[in-house]
């Protein structure tokens, strides 16, 4: 009866533990600095040249790989390694954003709009890898510089970072509809995925402006403007 009655006890001394563990993790709050390297940490997994996991099945799956010749592939391959830099600039953005957001509410639309740039992420990495090219070898320097425009549009508050999120996700729309133009008539994966990243794009616009995004000044967007170039530019060839 004594060694039934300390199993017991040793039983239930487990399941108190474990209950209290388990709570823990669900109740605990985590800092700035611990959010920042979770999402850095995630980025790191995503930029790996393994196949990373989606949210969403990938939209080039469904369609079949057409003939291209190699002026076809390098303009395929230039386009999209410039949109696997917009998605990595995208990422560092949204979690910059949501570093420094206030609102738990406006944390959360950055939070689910880098999720869907994250599919984009790797779809764009691995329409890439089928087109024998590779990403931006200055992904880093995107990354960082991106992240840095987050932070200083989060620290500006809620609804000017909110406006920083309308005025990029409209300005990235136009630039997609240029690439849909431009992209070889053969390369409709590439097609795919571009389109579907069209309507992710402007559904995140259109949140943000519900949300209460504040229109940003002229001077801003033509700056923006221009840094979008330069990286487009450089990202193509680099």
């Amino acid at each position: 009866m004594v060694r039934i009655a300390l199993i017991t006890v040793n039983i239930n001394r487990l399941f108190l533990t474990g209950f209290l563990f388990e709570t823990m993790k669900v109740t605990r709050q985590y800092s700035a600095l611990d959010r920042l390297i979770i999402d850095f940490d995630g980025f790191l997994r995503q930029a790996k040249p393994a196949k990373s996991p989606v949210n969403r099945p990938d939209p080039a799956d469904s369609v079949a790989e057409m003939p291209m010749d190699t002026l076809m592939r390098t303009l395929s391959a230039s386009l999209m390694r410039v949109n696997h830099a917009g998605e990595v600039s995208a990422q560092a953005l949204y979690q910059g954003q949501g570093l420094t957001a206030r609102n738990p509410q406006v944390r959360q639309i950055m939070k689910t709009a880098a999720l869907e740039e994250s599919d984009h992420l790797v779809w764009c990495q691995q329409r890439l890898q089928d087109l024998h090219s590779h990403t931006s070898y200055l992904n880093p320097f995107w990354y960082v510089g991106s992240f840095s425009f987050g932070l200083i549009a989060g620290l500006m508050g809620d609804h000017w970072s909110l406006g920083f999120v309308a005025e990029t996700e409209h300005q990235v729309v136009r630039h997609l509809d240029t690439h849909l133009v431009r992209l070889p008539e053969n390369d409709q994966k590439s097609r795919a995925i571009l389109q579907q990243m069209r309507i992710d794009e402007s559904h995140h616009a259109t949140v943000a402006v519900e949300s209460g995004a504040r229109e940003l000044p002229e001077p801003v967007k033509h700056l923006m403007r221009f840094c979008s170039s330069v990286m487009t530019t450089i990202a193509s060839r680099i």
